[in-house]
């Protein structure tokens, strides 16, 4: 019955059904489970404890007649005087002028508005005569569209709980209900619309917080657990006595968290299952050294192993550095949309053959003619920048790789347990040692002159510095400094003492590919350049990075920009330019000054942008819960990822008659006919 259709609740005609339709509400289980989006909580409180600007109820008595006056076109304001505490309030309403016939002097009144502390006085946005009934009243505030007002959808509410409530079928296991001591579903259904108290709706949240999170994560495990299954067969038998001998070779020694992550991916090579990894790391962690070393081990297993990046200059970066360290070990080759003709056709000839044992190149390693021998590791790196599609493509092009995925973008654990929550997770979460932090300082626009002279100075040192812009050419509707402009200025500024070179994503792929090449020789000293410098490229000279109109950027963004410099072992600097005008812009730079810590600037940045943000609100895979918050509620999302991963590892859905309600429920959700990648 409760996927009866709305209009067989009493009361719902065709028209409202049709309106209801307008909030995705179709059935009478659509209607019951449209929880309000907040609750406000009216509570008398004494005068001494009410906070200057806050919405606040007061309760008192009537002593002065309302006086009115009116003002602008039909609008009006109405004032009085109530003794709250033997105090005069002052009452101010706008726009209310029936209510002067409404109020008399001695009346018993409640009012609920904006307080102000210095005049004492409340402007009313809500009032009723008489005592509130209890000390405190929580009225939920649903978001409602079109021709559907709150006073309808809370009438249509109620008639679906008085007719249909105790229908409302349990999901979870008594064992969760009570370990957790959480309500009923159907119990919390009536508390999320109709709350007692602020216990009974405090404990109502928990239950469908919990509730949203354990199905999401559930929904993960499964999904995780088919994919395993169904991928078995890429056992690797490694050499780990060579692996020791190529790591003896590095000249500085491993970090606890790199040795850490690197045991995780060796053990997940060695198993039957193929590996689905993300290993996060600062930038300089040394993620790439760990990943050599796996790419290393997939040789000494007799395979080939594939690394794949978005760009031509970083691709090439990563094949001369994995060249000089695997020296005569393996031959690495390098294969781009640049390299053509007899040299592409011996490459491809090489690779086939079981010539080459490491790949490394952009997106040209998925092209249809490039065959693997027998790949056995593919190592995606900024793994965020590839969609789905692509990394499928080259995924299928051995018999199931090992697959790693790199980035250096550190994600909150909230979000790699929500949005990465079918992945394995390795984090290298410290530097290696000797590394010199990058200064960050934060100053106004108006002292820019001085950031030129402080470029200048250390050009002259030999050193190189990017001026970073948020837009390309100028705009009307902001007043930002853009890339175009400012690169005008630095090339009269600087004249003919220092070379100025401009990049932005408008450039065509090869002017883009001259540019950095340009830099990277230090032909070009200072970099004006928009965000597409942001991934992955390395010049160990440049050490100063200039953030123009900072506060427009989020944290790991700026974070991003910032690791672009402090490669090398010169001190660098990171100058962030902003005259932020809200809290939120001015603790941004607050922070970035403060920390250089990845992990910790993320969760800021999370609690600051919220996860829409963070990904960019299309980033797939992040759920849109109804109730849960994954930042505020990070402990419960911990608690059902654990349970969930239990109840799939002990197959309960199957095997326990206690979760048979919750097994049925995930089959008509339609968990079981996920179609696998």
């Amino acid at each position: 019955m409760l996927d009866y259709s709305v209009s067989d609740i009493k009361g719902i005609g065709e028209k409202f059904a049709e309106d209801l339709q307008t909030l995705n509400i179709h059935t009478v289980e659509d209607l019951l489970l449209h929880f309000p989006s907040r609750y406000d909580v009216l509570e008398i409180l004494p005068l001494s404890e009410l906070i200057h600007e806050d919405k606040v109820t007061i309760e008192g008595r009537v002593i002065s007649a309302p006086s009115l006056s009116f003002f602008g076109r039909k609008k009006s304001r109405l004032s009085f005087n109530v003794e709250v505490e033997n105090i005069a309030v002052k009452v101010v309403m706008f726009n209310r002028a029936f209510a002067k016939k409404q109020i008399q002097i001695d009346d018993v009144i409640t009012l609920t508005g904006k307080w102000d502390a210095h005049r004492l006085q409340i402007t009313v946005s809500n009032y009723q005569k008489g005592s509130m009934e209890k000390s405190s009243d929580i009225q939920p505030i649903y978001s409602v569209r079109g021709d559907v007002t709150t006073y309808r959808l809370k009438k249509a509410i109620q008639q679906a709980i008085q007719d249909y409530g105790n229908q409302m079928e349990e999901i979870l296991p008594q064992d969760l209900l009570t370990t957790y001591k959480i309500p009923s579903r159907k119990d919390a259904i009536k508390t999320m619309h109709f709350p007692a108290s602020r216990i009974a709706l405090k404990h109502a949240r928990r239950r469908f917080t919990y509730e949203e999170f354990l199905l999401f994560q559930l929904k993960i495990q499964i999904l995780r657990k088919r994919r395993r299954e169904a991928t078995t067969g890429n056992v690797q038998d490694f050499d780990e006595s060579k692996i020791q001998r190529f790591i003896s070779q590095f000249p500085y020694a491993l970090t606890n968290a790199q040795n850490k992550s690197l045991r995780q991916i060796l053990a997940d090579m060695k198993s039957p299952y193929r590996m689905n990894r993300l290993l996060q790391g600062d930038v300089g962690s040394g993620k790439t050294a760990v990943a050599a070393i796996g790419l290393y081990a997939t040789i000494t297993a007799n395979k080939q192993g594939a690394l794949m990046v978005p760009t031509e200059i970083l691709a090439e970066q990563h094949y001369q550095s994995l060249k000089e360290m695997f020296g005569e070990l393996a031959r690495v080759e390098l294969l781009t949309g640049s390299i053509k003709g007899k040299k592409r056709k011996e490459i491809l000839s090489d690779l086939e053959n079981h010539n080459i044992h490491i790949l490394v190149g952009t997106h040209a390693l998925i092209q249809d003619d490039v065959h693997f021998k027998t790949l056995g590791l593919v190592v995606v790196d900024e793994q965020h920048r590839f969609g789905v599609e692509q990394r499928r493509t080259l995924s299928n092009k051995g018999l199931h790789p090992d697959v790693l995925f790199m980035t250096a973008t550190p994600i909150p654990r909230t979000l790699a347990i929500t949005a990465f929550g079918d992945m394995d997770v390795s984090v290298i979460d410290e530097m290696p040692a000797g590394r010199k932090e990058i200064e960050t300082y934060w100053t106004k626009a108006n002292t820019f002159d001085r950031v030129l002279g402080f470029i200048e100075k250390h050009v002259n040192n030999g050193e190189q510095a990017y001026i970073i812009c948020p837009l390309i050419e100028e705009s009307e509707k902001l007043d930002i400094q853009d890339a175009v402009d400012l690169y005008n200025q630095l090339v009269e500024y600087y004249s003919s003492t220092i070379n100025v070179g401009l990049m932005h994503g408008r450039l065509p792929a090869d002017e883009k590919e001259q540019v950095m090449k340009q830099f990277a020789a230090n032909d070009v000293q200072v970099l004006v350049s928009t965000t597409v410098v942001e991934v992955g490229v390395n010049v160990p000279n440049a050490t100063i990075m200039v953030i123009y109109d900072a506060e427009r950027f989020g944290l790991s963004q700026l974070h991003q920009l910032r690791g672009r410099v402090g490669r090398g072992d010169k001190q660098s600097f990171c100058i962030l330019i902003a005259d932020p005008k809200s809290e939120t812009g001015k603790e941004r730079m607050r922070i970035m000054t403060e920390t250089n810590n990845g992990f910790e600037l993320s969760e800021q940045d999370l609690k600051l942008r919220g996860p829409g943000d963070f990904f960019g609100t299309k980033q797939s895979g992040l759920p849109d819960f109804k109730v849960a918050d994954m930042i505020h509620d990070y402990r419960a999302l911990e608690t059902a990822r654990n349970d969930a991963q239990e109840i799939i590892e002990l197959d309960l859905l199957e095997n326990d008659v206690k979760y048979e309600k919750l097994r049925i429920f995930l089959e008509n959700e339609g968990v079981f006919d996920t179609v696998l990648d």
